[in-house]
């Protein structure tokens, strides 16, 4: 009798627990992020604490880890024209002070109407590996 009690108790658990939504991450959806639409500006701007160099060189790692097209790069003015979805962007580094910049991705023709997830997936590299420190290795 008692272990048919545990066993009916156990059941009831499962089943009220198994009814309870579970929600996953608060991120954007695929269809969100691939999905033409007007964008706020204030979604293509970001700073970070990475000197402008740093920035720079992660901003071309970005382009190339989302398999986007380089069309031009000038390292002294600090911008990076590249094409994703046949459309063409303007990744700009300004630096603030020593320890800060700016990254600033634009479309060349000021057309905000574009899918999110281009910018968001250009930040979201350099927001995984950018913030990392770099760790000498020793050596063996």
């Amino acid at each position: 009798m008692e272990r048919t009690i545990k066993f009916l108790i156990s059941f009831l658990f499962i089943v009220i627990f198994a009814a309870l939504p579970v929600h996953a991450d608060d991120g954007l959806s695929l269809s969100t992020l691939i999905t033409p639409q007007n964008v706020d500006f204030n979604i293509c701007t970001r700073t970070y604490i990475l000197p402008a160099d740093k920035l720079f060189y992660m901003a071309i790692a970005s382009v190339n880890a989302n398999k986007f097209n380089i069309e031009e790069i000038q390292s002294k003015t600090g911008y990076i024209l590249f094409t994703a979805v046949n459309k063409q962007y303007l990744a700009s580094i300004v630096s603030i002070d020593d320890k800060r910049s700016m990254l600033k991705i634009t479309p060349t023709n000021n057309n905000y109407f574009f899918p999110p997830g281009v910018v968001l997936n250009f930040f979201k590299y350099i927001d995984m590996y950018g913030a990392t420190p770099l760790v000498k290795v020793p050596e063996v």
